[in-house]
């Protein structure tokens, strides 16, 4: 084909684009068997200077809250019990300046820290988002939308919570409560004994709680996966639902869902149930051995009434962490099961891969010609099934191929492998006679456009939908995007819109019918201008006229580029230069229209049922019958 700018096309890829902010993108294969917070500090290590300030403002926060109480205790034995009332102004001061410092220092350490969180989040996000683009179909067959989506929301969040909350929360147990353990031993090392001995228990307590809270944690994180693909599924489908009057039957399967999601979290709930109540009994028990034997040293005059007091201030330190355990344990576990699912995805490999990746970047133009070499495929999880068996056959660059079959003979299949969304399970495909795995990937997929059977549009304009895969970041020029429209047959009915090209449509194009669809899709593929255009059943939803029309539009691309036509009406592929007719997987007849016509075969019988002719009729009148409409299709 002639260049682009000689046929008056735009560049398919402007120069002007938005930088892009760059994410920490991790290895997948990198510390795949390491702890789950050794492999998310790849992506905190460009916040870590932060992470280190938010540290050095707690430690100036901790100081601050472990130096009250003493200053409190001042306040009380020497301004109230020896009556020094010259000493409360300053002790007041400092106990002012004190608190301050603490206040000022926990904001800043607890903006810094949530910051840290959000950037950590924000490049495993996009690093999530670029691994599912670089994921192939099959990762996509076997995988629920409502689990993607868990991947990409809850369970991201639960990393924020665990970097921004937890992680300071722990901090702040562990140094609340040996910080405080060591003031009341300076203070009188009797009582902090005393208090010393509820530690055993507390952390038995708290590995039960740990080891039975996980696995509870990864029920609870597949029952909202599941929950969330069958909401999905029935937002898509709700068109199917309601013409089925099945709102009732899908309800009940979503009540179904709903409760064992409901029964699951209860079972958590239950589990904590179990050990809260010992860890809050600690909790009280401290508060018991302190005024109980507290009180009994201050009435013997082995310590001071301040120092009681000081020990007061102290034992919320020591009494927050012990009820605070179990709360933290349940947050690790469920970041630890989030951390399962994320790294699953990020370490899920494509079967399509380049082959050569230093021929990546080298610049080549795919001219058109298509030869499967005796390919055959199956599903890499079917592997005894055979979708293809033995498919050879050459296309040269600017002619039409046709390719009829009954469903799930595997037309699209076999299309799809020349774009390398599949890959041949034996043989070979070529392309312009190089083997499509040698291509690089992204400029096979930009020179082969396939209008699928499943139409999809994005919730863009209709102008911004047909020029979608021009690529950068321009607006397209308008002139173009019409003349591209007129050629898919879709300007009358565009022009017809409110807006004209600018209307937007809805999510996956609701509003506009089969039809229409098909032809947004259609214009879609041409003004990309690819080499090699694949049309999957694209006019299956239009009438006659205007697919006739479409075929005339398309002709005048002949020779331009190189056009695979998938159809069950034999209108749509009878002036193809290559017709081939699948069955299971094979092909079982090839040649021209006229060729096939004559063997009397396959397609023989099929273009005798589209002219509505009956076997039973004679001879004279079915060949007078077929030539009448083969007359009429050429008409048409």
């Amino acid at each position: 084909p002639a260049p682009r700018a000689a046929r008056g096309l735009p560049k398919k890829h402007p120069p002007q684009q938005p930088p892009r902010t760059p994410t920490m993108y991790v290895d997948p294969n990198r510390n795949r068997n390491a702890g789950n917070l050794r492999w998310l500090m790849a992506y905190c290590k460009p916040d870590l200077p932060r992470a280190i300030g938010a540290i050095v403002l707690y430690a100036v926060s901790a100081a601050m809250a472990l130096i009250t109480p003493l200053i409190s205790a001042r306040i009380v034995d020497q301004v109230i019990e020896a009556g020094h009332i010259s000493q409360l102004t300053g002790l007041c001061i400092l106990m002012i300046v004190v608190t301050v410092v603490r206040d000022a220092a926990y904001y800043g350490n607890a903006m810094w820290m949530e910051r840290f969180g959000q950037n950590t989040v924000f490049r495993l996000v996009s690093d999530e988002y670029e691994k599912l683009h670089e994921l192939d179909f099959n990762y996509f067959n076997h995988t629920r939308t409502g689990d993607i989506m868990s991947r990409m929301t809850s369970d991201t969040d639960a990393i924020r919570h665990l970097l921004s909350w937890v992680t300071y929360q722990a901090l702040n147990c562990v140094v609340m409560f040996v910080g405080a353990l060591a003031m009341m031993s300076s203070i009188d090392w009797r009582l902090a004994l005393a208090l010393a001995c509820v530690t055993p228990p507390l952390f038995l307590l708290t590995r039960a709680l740990s080891q039975r809270a996980k696995p509870l944690f990864l029920g609870i994180r597949n029952s909202l996966a599941a929950m969330n693909s069958m909401v999905e599924e029935n937002i898509e489908g709700n068109r199917v639902v309601k013409a089925f009057v099945r709102e009732e039957h899908e309800t009940g399967k979503f009540d179904e869902r709903n409760a064992d999601y409901m029964d699951r979290n209860m079972a958590m709930a239950e589990n904590t149930r179990r050990f809260m109540p010992w860890l809050d009994g600690l909790g009280f028990s401290l508060q018991l051995i302190t005024i109980g034997l507290g009180g009994l040293l201050v009435l013997q005059g082995n310590m001071t009434l301040g120092g009681l007091v000081a020990f007061s201030s102290y034992l919320w330190m020591i009494d927050s962490p012990v009820r605070q355990s179990g709360w933290l344990v349940n947050d690790w576990q469920r970041f630890n099961a989030s951390c399962v699912k994320i790294r699953r995805l990020l370490t899920s490999q494509p079967r399509i891969r380049e082959e050569s990746p230093e021929r990546a970047a080298e610049p080549r133009h795919v001219r058109g010609a298509i030869h499967f070499d005796h390919v055959s495929f199956a599903f890499p999880d079917d592997p005894g099934t055979p979708v293809l068996d033995d498919i050879d056959f050459t296309v040269p660059t600017g002619a039409r191929l046709g390719i009829l079959g009954e469903t799930g003979a595997g037309k699209s299949t076999l299309v799809n492998m020349i774009a390398r969304f599949y890959d041949p399970t034996s043989g070979r495909v070529l392309i312009d006679g190089v083997d499509a795995r040698a291509w690089p990937l992204k400029t096979l997929r930009e020179e082969v456009s396939v209008v699928a059977q499943d139409t999809f549009l994005f919730s863009d304009t209709i102008g911004g939908n047909i020029g979608f895969g021009l690529g950068g970041w321009q607006t397209p020029d308008p002139e173009y995007i019409r003349r591209i429209a007129f050629i898919a047959g879709a300007d009358d009915f565009i022009e017809r819109m409110p807006e004209g090209y600018d209307t937007v449509v809805g999510e996956r194009g609701v509003g506009l019918s089969g039809g229409q669809k098909q032809r947004l899709s259609l214009a879609r593929a041409i003004a990309d201008d690819p080499s090699i255009l694949i049309m999957d059943d694209t006019t299956s939803a239009v009438d006659m006229e205007t697919e006739a029309k479409i075929q005339q539009h398309l002709a005048e691309l002949e020779g331009t580029k190189t056009i695979v036509t998938i159809a069950h009406r034999i209108s749509s592929v009878k002036d193809c230069d290559l017709i081939l007719m699948l069955e299971h997987g094979r092909i079982v007849e090839r040649g021209t229209h006229e060729e096939l016509i004559a063997t009397h075969g396959r397609y023989w019988q099929i273009y005798r049922k589209q002219l509505g002719l009956q076997s039973g009729q004679s001879q004279g009148y079915t060949q007078a019958s077929e030539t009448a409409g083969g007359a009429t299709d050429k008409t048409n």
